[in-house]
């Protein structure tokens, strides 16, 4: 106890490396914003990708977090379906595959944050309309068949990184009505000496500057990301079971249940609250 209360006090960040990171992060948001103003609008699509993915390697230095990604699965224009733990596993992943993500339509309105995240390729889902669906399922088609990644977070809410919690299933069929990939990518945050991190957990209570303040009280942290095989399979329940075991098994995650009370949640753990994620996290495109 008395080594990992040390280990723990090592790893913690002094208050000007904190002041300084708040500082450059400030200065992102500001440069992320003329970028987009002023840049990405002639820019093509390689471009603005590009931009992306280093606008987000950058918030994440400021951060502290390193990126440690295994890319060899990867495929172009494929549904990319992640496990979901904190707003930063967005910038984690457009670091290493820059992609569209899927938010739910209320976020178009929020001000500033809605301008931003249509500009950078967002997929706005109208909930309860299935002719809405229908369009948006079209709309991310076309995406997968340029080419390009589109992001989904199965679980509908994030969890404290200690389990993976059930699949929606619905989220995969664009990808599988258009005859596109579904790629597992799983998503896990770790100390420097090696212990799985609970610092980016954004689930329950936690709130966007409570989870903030604790990856920056952090002096390192990192971020591994890894891809495994595209899952084949008949139907879209097929596809989901399959892209959750790649995921567990990549992360080294047992698998829990989804919602609150099921006879899968991790014994001693806490449950999902079954909340959808992007109920609670105001980055610029969260999973629907």
């Amino acid at each position: 106890m008395k080594l990992l209360d040390m280990t723990n006090r090592l790893n913690r960040s002094s208050f000007p490396l904190r002041y300084w990171r708040l500082c450059r992060i400030v200065l992102l948001f500001l440069a992320g914003l003329l970028v987009t103003l002023l840049l990405c609008p002639f820019c093509g699509e390689t471009a603005r990708l590009r931009l992306k993915a280093s606008w987000a390697a950058a918030l994440l230095d400021a951060l502290g977090v390193e990126v440690d990604a295994d890319l060899s699965h990867v495929v172009p224009g494929a549904l990319l379906v992640a496990n979901h733990i904190s707003w930063i596993d967005i910038y984690v992943i457009n670091a290493a595959l820059p992609a569209a993500f899927v938010s739910k339509a209320e976020v178009r309105d929020w001000p500033l944050i809605g301008w931003l995240a249509a500009r950078h390729g967002t997929i706005f889902l109208r909930r309860g309309s299935r002719g809405h669906a229908s369009i948006i399922n079209a709309e991310i088609a076309a995406v997968l068949t340029r080419g390009q990644h589109v992001v989904v977070f199965p679980e509908g809410t994030t969890s404290d990184g200690r389990s993976l919690l059930h699949f929606h299933a619905a989220l995969l069929q664009p990808a599988l009505a258009a005859g596109r990939p579904v790629l597992p990518v799983a998503l896990s945050y770790w100390e420097p000496d090696g212990r799985r991190s609970l610092a980016p957990r954004y689930d329950g209570t936690i709130s966007l500057g409570q989870c903030t303040r604790a990856i920056l009280g952090r002096r390192r942290l990192i971020a591994r990301l890894a891809t495994m095989p595209v899952c084949i399979g008949e139907s879209r329940k097929q596809v989901a079971a399959e892209a959750r075991a790649a995921i567990a098994l990549a992360a080294g995650l047992p698998l829990a249940g989804n919602p609150l009370g099921t006879a899968g949640d991790p014994p001693g753990g806490s449950p999902s609250d079954a909340r959808p994620t992007d109920s609670r996290n105001p980055a610029l495109a969260n999973a629907a």
